[in-house]
C-alpha cells in the first residue's frame, strides 16, 4: 500500500508516485525531442504501449528526423504504418511533416496555437508534445487521464458529451504543478495505464486513494460513464481475388481517403452483376469462378464491413489488366511499395 500524506496537493502525490514507479525508460523518452514525441503520441492514440514500441522503433530506424519523414513517398510511410490501423494517422503525420518543412523551416511550433494548427494534432496531443519535449505547462486529456480524473472527481457520464469533456479539462488544468512538468505529464498517463486501469483498478496501490471519490464510494469501475450503446450499421460488399497462373492476385489502390485510404486492397463491388459485368468487360471469358471464401469481417468506428471473398482465377495469361495506374498484380511474402489494407492481411494469414 502507498503511504498517504495529508499535506501534499494531487500533482505532488503524483510525483512521488512517478519517482518511485513510473516508465522512464520507453524509446520516446530518450532524448524527447518535439518529433520524437510527436510520433510517440500519434501511434498511442488507439493502441498500447506494448504494440507501439516495435512499431516505433522501426518508424524511427527509416525517419530519423521530420525532413526525412516529409520528404518521403506516402507509400513508403504507410507501408512501415502497416498492422497499426487507423492510417489517417500516418496521412496526417505526411501531411504535418510537410508543413514543418515548407512553413516552418524544419521547425516545430513551440506555442499550441502553432502545435494545434498541424493535421492529426488535438489540444491533449498538443499539450502532450509541448510538456513532455519542452516541459511546458500543459494539460492532457487521453483516454487514461480522462479515467484518473473521472474516478478522483466521480465525474458521473461519458467524457465524449462536451458538457463531462468540459469538465474534466477544468480539473486536468487545476491539478497542473508549478514545477516537473514534463515528469507530471509521464505520470498521468502512467497511472491510468498501469494502477487505474478499465477493469481491477489497483486502488490499494494508488497514491491518490485518500482523496478519491469514486474509491470512497467503493465504485471505481462506474467511472468514467460508458458511451451509449449505438448500434452499428451493418454493410456487404464482394471481395474480388482475381489470380493469375502465377499465383499472384490483383490488388487495387484505394483512394487516398477514406478506409484503408492509400492502401493496396482487393477490387470491391456492391454485388455479384457488377462485378460479373467488370470481369466480363475486363478480361473477357479467360476466368472462372473457382470458389466462395469464408467471410472477412471488419468493425470500423461507424460500421461493420463484411466481405466475401470470391477467388477467380484467369485461365490464360491474356488478362487485359496491367500494372500501373492503381493496379498491382501481388504474391504473398513479396516486397510491396506501399501498405496492406487488413482485408488482404487478414486473408494470408489464414490462407
Amino acid at each position: 500500500m502507498i503511504p498517504q500524506t495529508t499535506g501534499e496537493t494531487f500533482a505532488e502525490k503524483v510525483l512521488a508516485w512517478f519517482g518511485q514507479h513510473g516508465r522512464k525508460d520507453l524509446p520516446w523518452q530518450h532524448a524527447p525531442t518535439p518529433y520524437r514525441v510527436w510520433v510517440s503520441e500519434i501511434m498511442l492514440q488507439q493502441t498500447q504501449v506494448t504494440t507501439v514500441i516495435p512499431y516505433y522503433q522501426r518508424f524511427m530506424q527509416r525517419f530519423p528526423a521530420v525532413r526525412t519523414l516529409a520528404d518521403a513517398p506516402l507509400d513508403d510511410i504507410l507501408q512501415h504504418w502497416e498492422g497499426l490501423g487507423y492510417y489517417s494517422r500516418a496521412r496526417n503525420l505526411h501531411k504535418a511533416a510537410q508543413i514543418i518543412r515548407d512553413q516552418h523551416d524544419g521547425q516545430f511550433p513551440t506555442d499550441m496555437t502553432g502545435m494545434e494548427a498541424l493535421p492529426g494534432i488535438g489540444r491533449s496531443t498538443a499539450g502532450a508534445i509541448l510538456s513532455l519535449s519542452h516541459d511546458q505547462a500543459h494539460a492532457i486529456l487521453d483516454g487514461n487521464v480522462k479515467r484518473v480524473l473521472s474516478r478522483y472527481h466521480a465525474v458521473a457520464g461519458w467524457p465524449g458529451e462536451p458538457r463531462i469533456l468540459q469538465q474534466l479539462w477544468q480539473y486536468a488544468e487545476q491539478h497542473l504543478p508549478a514545477t516537473r512538468n514534463a515528469d507530471y505529464t509521464q505520470a498521468m498517463m502512467d497511472m491510468g495505464a498501469t494502477l487505474c486501469t478499465r477493469s481491477k483498478p489497483a486502488c490499494l496501490l494508488c497514491p491518490l486513494q485518500t482523496g478519491c471519490k469514486a474509491f470512497q464510494q467503493g465504485k471505481p469501475q462506474d467511472y468514467p460513464g460508458k458511451r451509449p450503446k449505438k448500434d452499428l450499421p451493418e454493410k456487404t460488399a464482394i471481395a474480388l481475388l482475381l489470380r493469375n497462373p502465377d499465383g499472384e492476385i490483383l490488388l487495387q489502390k484505394r483512394p487516398p481517403s477514406g478506409i484503408w485510404g492509400g492502401l493496396w486492397s482487393f477490387p470491391e463491388f456492391a454485388g455479384e452483376p457488377g462485378m460479373a459485368d467488370w470481369l466480363q468487360q475486363t478480361c473477357g471469358q479467360n476466368h472462372i469462378i473457382s470458389q466462395r471464401l469464408p467471410t472477412l469481417t471488419h468493425t470500423f468506428s461507424h460500421y461493420r464491413l463484411h466481405l466475401q471473398p470470391l477467388q477467380v482465377d484467369f485461365d490464360t495469361q491474356a488478362a487485359r489488366i496491367m500494372e500501373g495506374d492503381g493496379w498491382l498484380w501481388y504474391k504473398a511474402g513479396t516486397k510491396l511499395n506501399g501498405g496492406l489494407s487488413a482485408a488482404v492481411r487478414q486473408f494470408f494469414r489464414n490462407t
